[in-house]
């Protein structure tokens, strides 16, 4: 038989090895830093680039593109190769598919903490930085095709399977959830408004799990547990019937984070009828994976690397059994908005990408450097203290959301609300995020342990740069099904037809539910009091955006008898008409914001920002003092405008055209109720006094950067008035 030698290119899974330890290591103390921030809410007290909504979306990137991104590729570059029996298609795509990656990862630190943001969660990266997403990861689809076209393995293994599916479904979801309008070179709406916008950033968001945390992972599972274990996958059949379900079903989910929400009941209902579904092909994948190895146990009790996969596999039945139950309508009620989903998501996190990308570099990097692992010790103290960090970060994250959402719904006999103030839940749980910040600590230290035992172990060794292989060349068969063959073996040997079912099952779910709340009127009624914000509430609508205002406080009052009370008259969907883009949130450590209109002076929210604790006792919102500092550039209000516009918003050019009259009316407006309060009147005067007398700049009040987010806040809920528990506008189809 004809044999031909070749060689593995390993040095681009080297690089992405680095930087997956690298960028682990900087995501997880961000992510660090913020669980203290928690509990010492002016820890970076006055550093603007440093505060909690500017690094929250920092640590999210940095852990799920930078450090799990990287994972993916050095697991993917590493098996595609030996399971296709080929190198790699272009040494040139792999520089530039690792180089590009970095590149973006260090555009994400610079932007974030600076407040370049969409606001949109897990796509928080503006404009420029999706369209280099979107060329890098053509590179890499290019480079990972043209290794399978000139493969010399006919059939296709169950791991390039869950590869192409990813491939396909990232660039989708990316695409379609990242259309916005630039209106300068770092700032840009998305197309999509209020309702439209939520279902199309959750069926981004939902499935970027899907297809970026989960179904690479999958494929890597597949291969890097045999191999480990030194068994054959459980159940050949059984994986073909997790990969087609899970993908067919998984991007129906989306809604799923929208429920009791101004989403459509049709929609709501099928993201839950499919989540539902979803836990038979995921719990399929976790059984293929653990039974995988039955007969291996002795050899998982002195394996780290096993044992890091056999808790990585656990942990991802565990949060797919629960991400179906959270789907339930009368459980979502429950744990939406609460510390439960953080949780939820850590299980996720930590256990199934963290503990499977450790497994991974623990067993590659021996391999890849001719050498063993320096310290199997160290590997195993890794497991446990990692495995405990876990623990102790999760279990209190359940408590804290199960008590929050005790309070939040708790009722006196006589109707009133027990806890009517929002800072009694936040007081209640700050031992739980004691303990969180103990466990995230735990977990960050074995991360520290394992670069050392991994520099250590590459000092050691000989790095193996061009690993030289041998395989037959893929002589060419029928096209046709052959004798005794069946549909699925062939289709294993037909990777263009292969992609093409996949992308068909992946689409019809997405279409189903997007194009009908796009293209029907009705799904989405408006309502004939809400209007356009003013120019200056546009400019602190984006100020609010700047700061990441969004990760604590939601703006989505749901139609539960506690948060009515609590928040005020329920959200309607056509309240959001002019919204690019929504800002429901997820998470409320903060109290819900959008009926925050009116609620209090001018004069709070100004001390609100400069000190939370002086108008909120107890609370853990930090400072925004440099937005009474700071002067509010509004040069291009505008641009914004005529960007506005072109989306549908129905500003005339008389409105354009006075923008900036506008605005100074406006802003004078709120400088003269600031001067209601002695204190202030007399503090401003002082400070305008000394900079005359010391011939410095002085930036009047109603130019001030606080002026516009006053102008914003106090404009949110009131175009939706109640009347003797009716509304005051209609709403028309």
């Amino acid at each position: 038989m004809e044999v031909e030698q070749f060689k593995y290119d390993n040095k681009i899974v080297q690089k992405f090895l680095y930087a997956t330890m690298l960028w682990g290591i900087v995501g997880m103390l961000v992510g660090l830093l913020l669980a203290f921030m928690f509990l010492f809410p002016n820890l970076t007290d006055g550093i603007s680039w440093l505060s909690f909504g500017r690094l929250r979306p920092l640590h999210t990137n940095a852990v799920i593109f930078a450090f799990v991104g990287n994972a993916i590729f050095a697991g993917i570059y590493y098996s595609t190769q030996r399971l296709l029996k080929a190198r790699m298609y272009s040494d040139a795509l792999s520089k530039i598919n690792f180089w590009g990656w970095q590149l973006i990862i260090v555009s994400a630190v610079l932007t974030l903490p600076l407040g370049y943001t969409t606001s949109k969660e897990y796509a928080e990266l503006e404009w420029p930085i999706d369209i280099a997403i979107t060329l890098v990861w053509v590179v890499f689809a290019w480079n990972f095709i043209g290794t399978v076209l000139k493969r010399r393995q006919r059939h296709l293994y169950v791991a390039i399977w869950f590869y192409l599916a990813t491939i396909v479904t990232v660039a989708v979801l990316h695409i379609f959830n990242s259309l916005e309008l630039p209106v300068s070179a770092l700032k840009s709406y998305s197309v999509y408004a209020g309702v439209q916008d939520a279902l199309v950033q959750w069926w981004y968001g939902h499935n970027a799990v899907a297809f970026f945390l989960t179904t690479p992972f999958l494929g890597l599972m597949y291969y890097f547990v045999p191999k480990a274990a030194n068994r054959p996958i459980y159940s050949y059949r059984l994986s073909i019937v997790h990969f087609w379900s899970l993908i067919f079903i998984y991007i129906w989910a989306g809604p799923h984070h929208l429920l009791y929400t101004s989403l459509p009941d049709w929609a709501q209902n099928l993201g839950v009828t499919f989540s539902v579904m979803l836990i038979a092909p995921s719990w399929g994948g976790m059984i293929n994976g653990l039974l995988t190895l039955r007969g291996a146990w002795d050899k998982v009790r002195t394996s780290p690397v096993l044992k890091f996969m056999v808790v990585a596999i656990t942990g991802y039945g565990m949060a797919t059994f629960e991400g179906p139950m959270l789907s339930l309508k009368n459980i979502n009620a429950i744990a939406h908005f609460s510390d439960w989903i953080i949780a939820h998501v850590h299980v996720g996190a930590l256990a199934w990408n963290g503990f499977l990308a450790f497994g991974m570099v623990y067993w590659m990097v021996p391999r890849l450097y001719k050498t063993d692992l320096f310290s199997v010790k160290l590997a195993n103290f890794h497991f446990w203290i990692g495995t405990l960090g876990i623990v102790l970060y999760a279990l209190p994250m359940y408590v804290a959301g199960f008590t929050q959402a005790l309070m939040w719904k708790d009722f006196n006999p006589d109707g009133t609300l027990v806890y009517g103030n929002f800072l009694e839940t936040v007081q209640e749980i700050m031992p739980m995020y004691w303990m969180r910040a103990i466990g995230g600590t735990l977990y960050l230290v074995g991360v520290f342990v394992m670069l050392y035992n991994i520099a250590v172990t590459i000092r050691g060794g000989e790095a193996v740069s061009d690993e030289l292989a041998e395989a037959a060349p893929l002589k060419r068969v029928s096209r046709k099904r052959l004798a005794g063959e069946t549909f699925h073996t062939w289709l294993e040997r037909k990777p263009v037809q292969l992609t093409i079912l996949a992308t068909i099952a992946i689409l019809i779910g997405g279409a189903v539910q997007i194009i009908p709340t796009l293209l029907v009127k009705s799904n989405i009624p408006t309502i004939t009091s809400v209007t356009p914000y003013t120019p200056l509430e546009l400019e602190g609508r984006d100020l609010y955006i700047r700061e990441g205002c969004v990760s604590c406080h939601s703006q989505m009052v749901r139609p539960f008898r506690s948060e009515v009370e609590r928040y005020g008259e329920y959200a309607k969907a056509g309240e959001f008409v002019y919204d690019h883009p929504f800002l429901w949130g997820s998470k409320r450590t903060g109290p819900d914001l959008l009926r925050v209109g009116g609620k209090y002076s001018d004069n709070w929210h100004l001390n609100h920002f400069y000190d939370p604790q002086s108008t909120s006792a107890g609370s853990i919102m930090p400072a925004y003092q440099w937005l009474i500092r700071n002067e509010h550039d509004r040069s291009d209000i505008q641009d914004k405008m005529r960007a506005m516009v072109t989306l549908g918003v129905p500003y005339t050019e008389a409105d354009i055209e006075g923008a900036f009259e506008s605005m100074e009316a406006q802003a004078a407006q709120i400088e003269q109720n600031l001067y209601t309060d002695p204190e202030f009147a007399r503090s401003y005067e002082n400070q305008k006094q000394n900079a005359q007398e010391n011939g410095e700049p002085f930036v009047e009040m109603r130019n001030r950067e606080i002026v516009a987010m006053i102008a914003y806040l106090q404009r949110l809920g009131t175009d939706i008035k109640i009347e003797q528990g009716s509304e005051v506008a209609s709403e028309k189809p």
